[in-house]
């Protein structure tokens, strides 16, 4: 037997796995970690990439806006710490900053809103708001070439410098995350995020891939409509420990940024396997069944046509998002919810769709604390206490020599199929 370890809420559970079916564990290839977190992100601010540096950008008496993803309270403290050293050496004023924590449709808010963005000695010395896109005051900036209109943040708008900061990391339809993001979704109002988020029923509209990608070229010529003018990108491992940051122009600043996650997440595996074990890699990534079934896609990836998908997430904060429960309840129909989502797209019913898709193509068992009734009734997926109950039904269904593999952080990882393989989606 091999013991597997998948993350779990704030733990691990264990699936023991015979040695002859195990076929492999897909595993981000893992960088050293930054020797001090901080002075590799004041370094990356103080050679920036295309541009000069903020300090050179800011004028005297400037009013500056950096829009921050939510990325943990420590996370966020070292990008704060940073940039404000950087502005200080400038002689910027403390209250010449605000910080936008941006909006981010695939976070439920309900628990993070209550939580500090930054701790108690920072946020009584920088101005904090956290951008709301349907009640924000706005302003439109421009149209993009695929029609979206960018409405933004009046007081960001207006900021004479705009600043985008954050992680980087896979993201499940805008290929990654990070720079433009700040500026689209996370500054935009409710018409321009729903128009953008529209196009992630464009088939490439994919997890690591940016080459036609129409959401992530949407969120670039909103970014230039806006003007940001300097972008820092953090990247962390899978344990959340700081690796690498580049900061400097908005686009080049992320390319680089690209360049190293695909080194780290891009994992080519041999052929799918009959099972999969998938964990999103434990809190907060698996809060609820909303933000743990943004791996879907990691899972099908690895899996062939009539397999079975075991999505390991504690979901201790139930289903996450009203709109995914709504939709998973309506309809099992992934036809019937892209045609709704064509009339009046929604995020919860994108995530719905995706799951729709994935149940079509293989058996989905949720290993989790939910009631049974969501998982079964609402969500269409079998029911699973632990995650070693899967594999005797697995066995049984797919033959004692079936081959399993199992993906302990799915949200960093891009399965890659070898040639002669059959596409995944297909």
């Amino acid at each position: 037997m091999v013991d597997v370890w998948l993350p779990y809420g704030n733990t691990e559970v264990c699936v023991r796995v015979p040695t002859e079916n195990l076929q492999d564990v897909i595993e981000p290839y893992e960088k050293a970690t930054a020797e001090n977190p901080q002075t590799e992100i004041e370094n990356a601010l103080m050679n920036p990439i295309g541009t000069k540096r903020l300090a050179e950008i800011v004028k005297s008496e400037a009013k500056i806006a950096m829009v921050l993803k939510d990325s943990g309270a420590h996370t966020n403290r070292l990008i704060a710490l940073s940039i404000l050293k950087e502005l200080n050496s400038a002689e910027m004023k403390v209250q010449d900053l605000t910080v936008f924590i941006a909006y981010d449709p695939l976070q439920v808010d309900v628990a993070r809103d209550k939580e500090p963005i930054l701790d108690e000695e920072l946020s009584s010395k920088v101005r904090i708001l956290r951008h709301n896109c349907e009640t924000s005051e706005h302003v439109q900036v421009g149209k993009t070439s695929r029609g979206t209109r960018v409405s933004l943040n009046k007081s960001f708008a207006e900021a004479d410098v705009k600043i985008l900061a954050g992680i980087i990391e896979p993201h499940p339809y805008a290929g990654y995350s990070g720079g433009r993001e700040g500026v689209l979704p996370g500054v935009s109002n409710t018409e321009t995020v729903q128009r953008n988020l529209s196009l992630t029923l464009n088939p490439k509209s994919l997890r690591g891939s940016l080459e036609g990608n129409p959401v992530h070229e949407d969120m670039v010529e909103a970014a230039h409509l806006a003007g940001a003018d300097f972008s820092l990108n953090v990247i962390r491992n899978s344990k959340s420990e700081v690796v690498k940051a580049f900061a400097g122009d908005v686009d080049k600043a992320f390319d680089e940024s690209v360049k190293l996650l695909n080194e780290i997440c891009l994992v080519p595996i041999e052929k799918r396997a009959d099972v999969v074990f998938i964990s999103p890699g434990g809190s907060s990534y698996d809060a609820n069944l909303f933000e743990a079934c943004k791996v879907i896609d990691v899972a099908l990836e690895a899996t062939r046509r009539g397999g079975i998908i075991a999505l390991v997430a504690e979901c201790a904060q139930g289903y996450g998002n009203s709109g995914f429960r709504e939709f998973a309840s309506k309809s099992k129909d992934p036809d019937a919810i892209e045609k709704s989502l064509k009339k009046n797209f929604n995020i919860g019913g994108f995530m719905a769709y995706r799951l729709m898709r994935a149940l079509q193509r293989t058996s989905v068992f949720l290993v989790s604390v939910m009631p049974d009734y969501y998982a079964s009734e609402v969500f269409g997926m079998k029911n699973a206490r632990t995650a070693n109950t899967v594999l005797p039904y697995a066995f049984d269904t797919i033959g004692k020599k079936g081959k399993i593999s199992c993906i302990p952080y799915g949200n960093f990882v891009i399965p890659m199929v070898k040639s002669g393989e059959t596409k995944g989606e297909e």
